[in-house]
């Protein structure tokens, strides 16, 4: 795949506009279509492609294993965590008005970002982890039976 340059220039221009959008596309969820599942599949294609234009080896020493599997933990504990907090204040599970009881729109909108941040950082690691996981299989055949 060495000989690839202009797969690989093209590959490495577009990376930092595919992590630009998703997070736009994180950050602008609750003001238009959007939010975290989308933002998450955007960053996990961004390390995707980076993988299958590189390598496996490449794309882990940039988003090692651990930190992955470690992300898709700290989303779902994220998420989790905006709904506990609003139990200890006094209010239903995942109710935005306890971060905000005096200006229960601005808890809304505080909640909804806590909440999809989660998601996102949640489905960045799961489809990252995915893709590992198949790519790091042993082929059953090798590339000169294709």
């Amino acid at each position: 795949m060495r000989h690839h340059l202009i797969l690989r220039v093209v590959t490495k221009l577009l990376i930092g506009s595919i992590m630009i959008f998703a997070l736009y596309v994180q950050f602008h969820g609750d003001y238009s279509p959007g939010g975290g599942f989308q933002a998450g599949v955007i960053m996990a294609v961004g390390f995707i492609i980076y993988g299958v234009v590189f390598s496996l080896e490449d794309v882990q020493r940039v988003f090692p294993p651990w930190l992955v599997h470690k992300l898709a933990a700290l989303g779902v504990l994220l998420y989790a965590g905006t709904g506990i907090v609003s139990l200890f204040l006094g209010y239903s599970y995942l109710d935005y008005t306890a971060l905000s009881p005096h200006h229960p729109v601005h808890g809304q909108h505080y909640g909804i970002i806590l909440v999809e941040l989660g998601v996102g950082i949640t489905v960045t690691g799961v489809m990252v982890t995915i893709y590992y996981a198949f790519t790091s299989r042993t082929p059953i055949m090798d590339d000169e039976a294709w």
